[in-house]
């Protein structure tokens, strides 16, 4: 009987796939990276050819790990770099051009041009989210003007467009499905957030046409079987997708409104739980689509921080005064505190909700007692304050308080870390157990879907915490840690 669920975590540098069974053990996790094309300054693209190869690469390697048969899997699911944006043959499946990827901002110039004509209100309204680069809709616009037919082919139903959800189902189920969940289809600057269907205001907007797009689906669903893969039996349900931040967030198991989790990477992303109805922010913060699983949709607020890792990686690469991320926490802890050291790490100007992008990386308080150590601590301390700053901005927006704070990603790793953000926060932060929470949401929603798991409670019951972080810090401590920061912060 089939009994293993294969999730897929496509990212930007590189695929992840792990084999799970019924009782949520990791039966095998291979990864396989591939190209990144920088065709101009600012610029990214990726080949879509190269996604596949990774992704059929890492599916044979992860079955053979596991030493289990395709045979054997009773589900896949699937979790994406969100807004990469890609447009294929309706009959061959071949991309007319590379992908071109979220962080890529060749359209820079067209959507500053949409915001002076006075549309970004409505498109926020509509989408809960701003007209910039990042999100699919320009850059859709961009391939059918550029690429080689693109307008002509997509007038006559030749074309299909995704985001790379939409592009592996299809591979996966030889063309036979063409479609995207709710989570990836509120990234696109297209879908109605209160319908969750394609608008027609906002396609005329970006002029983008209807022929080309998936059917938006849930989250959580049978979007048809495998057909010739070569790595892969026919016949496997292809039953769970989302975004990889709304998956983390169900691998999370934040099932409840208020329910929040931090994914602490290069920079970090922090989504909570809004429940039925969406919440617009007035603090820059994004309004998306987490889920939708049956009948029942959950929002999410979002927002991310640009540095996280990265501000580690800069004392490392930068200053040299660590040989590797992991030494920053011994070093940190040779000190007992930061002393009046302030580090506020806007190595790429300040996101949400500050959105200062001309604001630059500062060290304030510096004395001749300030050693290497010193530094180390106040740069862990200062990514804790760009997420507290976040957290706060989402608590007043969704007007619910965070019962717990779930943190995953490499710097979660960081005790140090991890307890002043519970000192800052005043809430508990729980790490948990599984740390891959992206490719575990995707195998969630794949197995609720196909009758592996029951409901969701068998899921939190499942999810157990590897460490959890008590606040402890006194509420005077706090208020002048938090004072020094925003003197800090509006220096920047």
């Amino acid at each position: 009987m089939a009994s293993y669920v294969l999730a897929i975590d496509q990212g930007t540098t590189g695929t992840t796939v792990l084999v799970l069974d019924r009782r949520l053990s990791v039966r095998a996790k291979v990864n396989q990276e591939f190209r990144q094309i920088f065709p101009k300054p600012g610029w990214v693209e990726h080949d879509v050819e190269d996604i596949w190869g990774s992704t059929l690469a890492t599916v044979q390697r992860a079955l053979r790990e596991a030493g289990i048969s395709g045979r054997e899997v009773a589900a896949i699911g699937i979790t994406n770099q969100r807004e990469t944006t890609a447009l294929w043959e309706r009959r061959s499946g071949r991309p007319i051009h590379h992908a071109i990827v979220w962080q890529d901002r060749r359209t820079t110039e067209a959507c500053a041009t949409l915001k002076a004509a006075g549309h970004e209100p409505r498109v926020r309204e509509k989408t809960g989210l701003v007209i910039d680069p990042y999100f699919s809709a320009t850059k859709v616009r961009w391939l059918l003007d550029n690429a080689r037919g693109g307008g002509g082919r997509a007038a006559a139903g030749e074309l299909a467009f995704g985001t790379i959800d939409s592009l592996l189902v299809w591979r996966l189920t030889g063309g036979a499905a063409h479609v995207t969940d709710v989570s990836n289809a509120s990234r696109t600057l297209l879908m109605d957030l209160r319908t969750r269907a394609w608008d027609g205001e906002l396609l005329d907007l970006f002029d983008v046409p209807r022929s080309v797009l998936p059917e938006i689906r849930s989250s959580s669903e049978v979007y048809g079987v495998t057909k010739g893969v070569k790595v892969l039996p026919d016949g496997i349900p292809v039953a769970g997708m989302a975004g990889d931040q709304q998956a983390a967030l169900f691998g999370q198991a934040c099932f409840e409104p208020g329910e929040a989790k931090c994914t602490y990477g290069t920079g970090a992303f922090l989504l909570q739980n809004t429940g039925a109805d969406p919440v617009f922010s007035s603090r820059g913060l994004l309004t998306t689509v987490a889920w939708k699983v049956g009948g029942e949709v959950a929002y999410a607020l979002e927002g991310s921080s640009f540095i996280a890792g990265a501000a580690v990686q800069w004392l490392r690469d930068g200053l040299g005064i660590i040989k590797k991320a992991a030494d920053v926490e011994a070093l940190a802890r040779e000190v007992k505190d930061s002393g009046d050291l302030v580090f506020v790490p806007a190595l790429a100007g300040l996101g949400a909700p500050h959105w200062r992008p001309e604001a630059r990386g500062l060290v304030r308080g510096i004395d001749r007692g300030t050693t290497a150590a010193h530094l180390a601590r106040a740069t862990l301390e200062g990514i804790a304050f760009l997420i507290f700053d976040l957290a706060e901005a989402m608590r007043a927006e969704a007007g619910k308080p965070f019962p717990t704070f779930k943190v995953d990603g490499g710097a979660s790793q960081n005790d140090l870390l991890m307890q002043f953000q519970a000192d800052l926060l005043d809430v508990p932060v729980e790490r948990p157990r599984m740390v891959e929470t992206t490719a575990f949401g995707a195998a969630f929603l794949a197995g609720l879907a196909t009758g592996v798991w029951k409901d969701r409670e068998e899921i939190r019951r499942s999810w157990k915490v590897s460490k959890r972080f008590e606040p402890r810090m006194k509420p005077v401590e706090r208020e002048a840690h938090l004072a020094r920061w925003r003197r800090a912060v509006q220096a920047a």
